[in-house]
C-alpha cells in the first residue's frame, strides 16, 4: 500500500471513530446512546422534575454549561457550576438525601458529570434528560438575573438543531439564515 493511500486510510478510520463518540444531533439517538454508554446514570424527565420542583423537598438544580449559556438563561433557581470542582462545591449545599438535577444544554455534559459524581459515590444524582433544550421546548420556565426570559443559548449550530429557534437569541437567529 502507498504512502499515500495509507495516510487516507488512516485519516478515514479516524474520522469514522471520532463519529461513534459523538451522539447525532437528534433527540432519539442521543438519549440512546446517552442511556446506553452510562447504564448507571439515572435520567429524570423533564415532566417528573416540574413535579418535583412543585413538592416540599425540591431539588437542587445545577447548571453545568459555560458561563455564556448560563448566562443567557437556566432554570429558576439553578446554581451555575461549570466544571467537577465547582459542582463539587454546590453539592456542599445539598440537603441531606436531597436530589441533585444536572442540566446542560441537551443533557450530554450533565450525563458525563453525573457519571464522574457517581464514581465518586455521590448519591441523588441525575441528570435531567433532554436538559435545558427540552425544557425550554415544552415551555417552561427559563430566567436570567432573577427575571423570566424567552430565549436560551443554542451552544453551537449542531445541537441548536434540537432547540426551537424561537428560543435562539436574537443574534443567532439572524445569524442563522
Amino acid at each position: 500500500m502507498s504512502r499515500w493511500l495509507r495516510s487516507l486510510y488512516v485519516l478515514a478510520m479516524s474520522v469514522a471513530a471520532a463519529c461513534t463518540l459523538v451522539p447525532r444531533a437528534d433527540w432519539a439517538s442521543l438519549q440512546s446512546t446517552l442511556r446506553t454508554r452510562y447504564p448507571d446514570v439515572p435520567q429524570l424527565g423533564t415532566q417528573e422534575l416540574a413535579v418535583l420542583l412543585k413538592g416540599s423537598q425540591p431539588p437542587l438544580l445545577v447548571d453545568v454549561r459555560a458561563r455564556a449559556e448560563h448566562e443567557v438563561s437556566h432554570l429558576p433557581g439553578a446554581l451555575w457550576a461549570a466544571d467537577d470542582a465547582a459542582i463539587e462545591r454546590v453539592l456542599a449545599s445539598a440537603a441531606p438525601g436531597q436530589k441533585v438535577v444536572l442540566y446542560c444544554a441537551v443533557g450530554y455534559r450533565s450525563t458525563l458529570a453525573a457519571d464522574r459524581l457517581i464514581r465518586r459515590g455521590h448519591a441523588n444524582v441525575v441528570n435531567l434528560e433532554g436538559s435545558l433544550f427540552q425544557w425550554a421546548n415544552e415551555e417552561r420556565p427559563l430566567e436570567r438575573d432573577g427575571r423570566r426570559v424567552s430565549e436560551a443559548h443554542p451552544f453551537d449550530a449542531y445541537w441548536g438543531r434540537l432547540l426551537d429557534r424561537r428560543w435562539w437569541p436574537k443574534d443567532w437567529r439572524e445569524g442563522a439564515g
